[in-house]
């Protein structure tokens, strides 16, 4: 298995939901939580990007987390609860394995070590929500487009990033224009190559110093509480 929750786990632990857990395939734009409805499963992604997006009363949207073969989903089981005010759904192909709530419940109140590692990762998931209003606030968008591809760079395995304008417009929360026109930036500086629905990193390293502080902290923070990524 290569999610990286799963991996963590105690043998006993991971033993325990094993039992429980069904293969997922996660095709893009699957919802796997609608606001304020009650949800059977949580998942655990092997590959593949998700978007957790924060759903206004009227029906605004801004994309306020990202996840992958890092963490599961959706946010509000971490806490033993079944429903949440978030729309979660994914942003690139994927799979990975999926569990009932009950069972994913149960286990949790059985293991302290299982509640540990789960509180710690969504301590990352709230850091990563607070550095992504940060950056927005703080940042060029350029800026913020070398962290959201390094976001996605971080949980993807190789270079290639299956991302689309519309994926990166909504983490950036501009439009499409804006994504066009700093992608051709980064280009320019020969960080990256963007083609229709991909974009290569070609050199990480100075991608993540023109990020500057935009990129860093949730990761930082993620290595510190839980450890690599990968």
């Amino acid at each position: 298995m290569f999610n990286r929750i799963l991996n963590l786990l105690e043998d006993s632990d991971r033993e325990r939901l094993l039992k429980n857990l069904e293969p997922a395939y996660l095709p893009r734009l699957t919802v796997l939580s609608e606001p304020d409805q009650p949800q059977d499963y949580s998942y655990f992604p092997e590959s593949g990007i998700g978007s957790i997006m924060a759903v206004s009363p009227s029906g605004e949207t801004v994309e306020v987390g990202i996840f992958g073969r890092e963490g599961m989903t959706p946010p509000n089981s971490l806490f033993e609860d079944d429903q949440a005010p978030f729309k979660v759904f994914m942003q690139v192909d994927g799979s990975g394995h999926r569990i009932r709530n009950e069972h994913l419940f149960a286990a949790m109140v059985e293991s302290r070590p299982m509640r540990k590692l789960l509180s710690r990762y969504a301590q990352t998931l709230f850091v990563q929500t607070a550095y992504t209003a940060l950056a927005n606030a703080t940042h060029r968008v350029d800026e913020r487009l070398a962290r959201s591809l390094l976001m996605v760079h971080d949980r993807t395995a190789g270079d290639r990033l299956s991302v689309t304008h519309d994926f990166l417009a909504g983490l950036l929360n501009v439009r499409r224009p804006s994504v066009t026109t700093a992608l051709h930036i980064l280009e320019g500086h020969r960080f990256i190559v963007a083609e229709r629905g991909q974009v290569t990193i070609r050199n990480r390293q100075a991608l993540e110093a023109f990020a500057g502080d935009a990129y860093g902290v949730p990761e930082h923070e993620f290595a510190r509480l839980i450890g690599s990524m990968y």
